[in-house]
């Protein structure tokens, strides 16, 4: 799959200021500066279709963005709002996880989430319970693990053969991904496109 154009839709809290639920989506969420705005830039090769920031917590609503492709079909890509590190407030924090829940199970479009960990991290408390409720809600959801290139070649297939062995899952089936050099670029859009319905391809 080759993207071919990509811009910004809107932004909306809730259901109601969504876009029409109309092309196939793909969500992205993560840990507050996880780099989920740098792997949407680099998928789409456009340095500034999402605002990156050093300030952890700037995504602070559900973004829609237009994903033209090669395919028969285009594609939205929905940024939705960090968790964790954010210095906010809790309530703050808990109107986010709303905020996400209700994309998440109420969107009929939605194909997959696309949950980024950073490497470094690994998978925390948070990550668990959102996997956790993904499978209760029987919503498809694919893991990348960012920053790769912060570690060596032998410590990245360490990590990734720990958080394969961790969540009882092919390590094939994780993708190492690192903006530095756009390795793993390609495996996501291949995944993406996999999910796309038959009929739209």
């Amino acid at each position: 799959m080759i993207i071919k154009n990509a811009s910004f839709i809107k932004s909306a809290v809730q259901p109601d200021q969504y876009p029409e639920a109309e092309l196939p989506e793909f969500a992205f969420a993560g840990r507050s500066n996880v780099g989920k705005s740098t792997l949407i830039n680099t998928l789409t090769n456009r340095k500034k279709l999402v605002k990156t920031s050093s300030n952890p917590g700037f995504t602070r609503l559900v973004n829609f963005f237009s994903i033209r492709t090669d395919l028969a079909t285009d594609l939205v890509f929905v940024d939705l709002p960090g968790y964790g590190y954010a210095k906010v407030s809790k309530n703050i924090q808990e109107k986010w996880g709303t905020m996400v829940e209700t994309y998440l199970s109420s969107r009929t479009t939605l194909r997959s989430l696309v949950l980024l960990v950073d490497i470094r991290r690994g998978f925390q408390e948070k990550e668990y319970d959102l996997l956790e409720w993904l499978f209760a809600n029987r919503i498809d959801c694919f893991i990348v693990l960012t920053k790769a290139d912060k570690l060596s070649r032998q410590k990245q297939q360490k990590a990734l053969a720990a958080t394969a062995k961790d969540l009882g899952m092919d390590k094939n089936d994780i993708i190492l991904f690192s903006a530095k050099d756009r390795n793993g670029t390609d495996r996501v859009l291949d995944k993406i496109q996999r999910l796309i319905p038959v009929e739209n391809i």
